[in-house]
């Protein structure tokens, strides 16, 4: 048997098809293998989606993908449930063992009398019309019939956490931006989206037991204009703000699970904790009364660590866990300044009491009770790399953003890791030069090329080692990012490479197929209406 890349099937398609053109196909990320053949199919408004196993996440995901074919291609797919066998003209889904495909993996088969695609989850069949379904949207065809050529694909993903971020907090997302974010995440076959929720600059959840983290926590008074460092500080006038109800939310959280993303909430402690105090002073370490911080940058507010704080914390994720049924908890833990608990004689009282050494193994007590908490709801929390200065919560995950080294020392102790370090996943970065051409960002510099190169498994870790590396996420902080079609704008292409990264084994990639694909996929661009930024493509070939 003889496995090609996927635009190497474009010799059978000259051959067998009359369509005009014939360039490569353009599925990221790339499959595991594929198997050239010959012939090909044509998805038209008679094509059937016969469903062979009577399972609701099955028929979901087969409604979403013909609503999506409908909307974006102007096909109109049947629903045919309860088949047993696949017939003419149909696409057939089927749950076989799932030590056949694993549990994200799938088979697609395709040839002149439709397509079948079988695996051993819903998740997997999920995955295998995605790859139709990309195949399909970067067709040159505005509309009607789509050309499948035939082919066998085994496919199944690297790591099982393929993730984005998204900060609602610096800047609001409505919910069908959200959605649409979501969306995104299931066509390139990620599976975890952690959405950041509460902020210096802005709470952004309701929790009904703390109204004013909402009604105050929520909305700042003004929103600096231009970069952090110019002097003097320039700002709007604008009150700027909102939030997501629970209902929402669980909307949200639903949406996501259709398309087989789960949802990781992201609720700041100790640091990065300015709006819940400007809510309820009395969660701080000096008592006083502040507003929602109206800059980018770190505040020095801090909550106290008090049993009133504690409580508090306990309460809302407490109402946060009934709304998100994710294993895992987002915590945060980064960027905590300790100057307030330096300076504060009861935190210093408290720190002798416990008899530890300084604000950094404090910081650990703090991390310490909430995971306590949170393991005996059933949940674990992760964290940023930051959670492990003065000793790691014994049952953490470690995100590891300051590069790999917080990451390498987690996973050296028998810790699971999520790699996320900025220098290879902050979509907030530049992606072309010369940056002055390009809209304001936070700084830095990631092209393209530079996320494509990632490997999230460090060669320092053993192969024992290697296994706590969960997977890779890339993260989009919206300090400098007003709007959806501004985080469209940073994260196409992008998103793409780090698909691959996240899915396709190392083996597998090829960066100049890599391009070819992605220029291809300008076609799904423009039917999705995404606002991709034309400088961070791969350059075209002459």
């Amino acid at each position: 048997m003889k496995y090609t890349p996927l635009f190497l099937l474009v010799s059978t398609m000259a051959m067998s098809c009359s369509h005009k053109n014939h360039e490569p196909l353009a599925v990221i990320p790339q499959p595991s293998q594929v198997e050239q053949k010959s012939g090909f199919f044509i998805i038209n408004d008679s094509t059937r989606m016969v469903l062979e196993t009577p399972d609701q996440r099955v028929r979901k995901a087969a409604i979403i993908f013909i609503d999506d074919l409908r909307k974006k291609q102007s096909l109109n797919l049947t629903l045919d449930e309860g088949g047993k066998s696949s017939g003419i003209n149909t696409i057939h889904l089927k749950l076989v063992s799932p030590e056949e495909t694993g549990k994200e993996g799938y088979v697609l088969e395709s040839g002149r009398k439709g397509i079948n695609i079988s695996s051993g989850t819903p998740a997997g069949l999920f995955y295998g019309l995605m790859t139709i379904e990309q195949i399909a949207l970067t067709a040159n065809q505005d509309g009607g019939s789509v050309t499948v050529p035939a082919m066998k694909v085994e496919d199944s993903p690297r790591f099982d956490w393929r993730g984005m971020h998204l900060d609602v907090c610096r800047h609001f997302m409505p919910v069908e931006a959200v959605k649409k974010y979501i969306d995104y995440l299931a066509l390139y076959k990620f599976n975890h989206f952690h959405w950041h929720l509460t902020e210096d600059q802005g709470w952004r959840i309701e929790i009904k037991k703390y109204p004013k983290l909402t009604s105050v926590g929520a909305w700042r008074d003004s929103t600096m204009v231009g970069n952090f460092s110019s002097t003097p500080l320039k700002y709007d006038g604008k009150r700027y703000g909102g939030f997501y109800t629970q209902e929402e939310a669980r909307d949200i959280v639903r949406y996501a699970a259709d398309r087989f993303i789960t949802v990781i909430p992201e609720i700041e402690m100790p640091g990065h904790a300015q709006a819940a105090i400007a809510a309820y002073p009395e969660l701080g370490v000096t008592g006083e009364k502040v507003g929602v911080k109206c800059e980018w940058g770190i505040s020095p507010y801090i909550y106290m660590p008090s049993e009133k704080t504690f409580s508090f914390l306990e309460d809302v994720l407490t109402e946060v866990m009934a709304v998100f049924p994710s294993e895992y908890i987002h915590i945060g833990g980064d960027e905590a300044i300790k100057d307030q608990w330096k300076e504060s004689p009861g935190v210093q009282a408290l720190i002798k009491e416990l008899n530890l050494k300084d604000e950094e193994e404090l910081q650990s007590y703090f991390i310490h009770r909430m995971e306590k908490f949170l393991n005996a709801k059933g949940r674990s929390i992760i964290g940023w790399d930051e959670i492990l200065q003065g000793g790691l919560a014994p049952n953490a995950t470690v995100m590891s953003w300051r590069g790999e080294k917080g990451g390498i020392a987690a996973a050296k102790m028998d810790h699971n890791v999520v790699m996320s370090p900025g220098n290879y996943c902050y979509f907030d970065h530049y992606q072309a030069k010369p940056v002055d051409d390009e809209p304001l960002a936070i700084g830095g510099y990631l092209p393209l090329d530079t996320v494509y190169a990632y490997n999230p498994v460090p060669k320092e870790l053993t192969a024992a080692e290697a296994e706590h590396i969960l997977g890779v996420q890339a993260n989009v902080w919206t300090e400098y990012i007003p709007d959806f079609r501004q985080v469209e704008y940073m994260i196409f292409p992008r998103l793409l490479a780090m698909s691959e990264v996240a899915w396709t084994q190392p083996g597998d990639k090829n960066q100049d197929l890599f391009h070819a694909k992605v220029l291809r996929q300008v076609n799904l661009f423009n039917k999705l209406g995404v606002n991709y930024s034309e400088t961070g493509m791969p350059p075209r070939p002459e």
